[in-house]
């Protein structure tokens, strides 16, 4: 019998959070994010949802301060990239083989205690989608992919009080080549830290459409 979701927070909680945090700009540069709050922001990277569950992605967490200045002319210069206490890079994998599929398949089968045979249909039905679909459209795929994990380390941040900025500002293309992943494509990145007080942006009342603008129901 599965196990259900009960809250373990209360909803003025999860709403406080997210109308807290924003993008924040300029980092707290004497205040880190502690090991245990990151392992945590970690873990909900490792948890985030994908199609197949086939976890198209990497993530590359830096805190080396020379690595940092090195990304800073590739990312437009943009201050929260040296004075932010963790960055993240998102990259997605460049394609999905059968290799893939079977990787995915014999650690599903060890996890659950099952026989892999048992998982053949569902290995097949993966490999056929993969195989209508041309190279560009699987690497279109496995960024969108990458975009569900940010938007839970965003979510997941703003629950632990901590701040972060997602950011398209930067070359993929520099990104790649200095930091050297093969296989995978910088997709998008996300600096996070504490809020300096210096940020003006963090005083600033939160901009957003009304519900009755964004949300229909039928």
């Amino acid at each position: 019998m599965s196990k259900s979701l009960h809250p373990l927070l209360d909803s003025s909680a999860v709403l406080d959070a997210l109308q807290s945090r924003y993008a924040t700009k300029i980092f707290d540069t004497e205040r880190k994010i502690d090991d245990s709050t990151w392992q945590t922001l970690e873990e909900t990277l490792v948890l985030s949802p994908s199609s197949f569950g086939l976890q198209p992605w990497k993530f590359v967490v830096i805190t080396d301060q020379k690595l940092k200045e090195q990304l800073l002319p590739h990312s437009w210069n943009q201050p929260s990239i040296t004075n932010s206490s963790h960055l993240v890079v998102f990259f997605a994998k460049n394609s999905i083989s059968e290799a893939d599929v079977s990787h995915l398949i014999e650690t599903t089968a060890a996890i659950r205690g099952a026989e892999s045979t048992s998982l053949a249909g569902y290995a097949a039905m993966i490999n056929g989608t993969i195989s209508q679909r041309s190279p560009e459209e699987i690497l279109d795929w496995n960024k969108r992919q990458v975009y569900i994990a940010l938007g839970q380390f965003l979510v997941a941040a703003a629950l632990l009080g901590v701040d972060a900025c997602p950011m398209e500002g930067f070359s993929g293309p520099d990104y790649d080549e200095i930091l050297g992943v093969e296989g995978y494509t910088a997709t998008v990145i996300a600096t996070a830290g504490y809020r300096s007080a210096d940020d003006k942006y963090g005083d600033l009342p939160k901009v957003r459409y009304d519900t009755s603008e964004l949300i229909e129901h039928r």
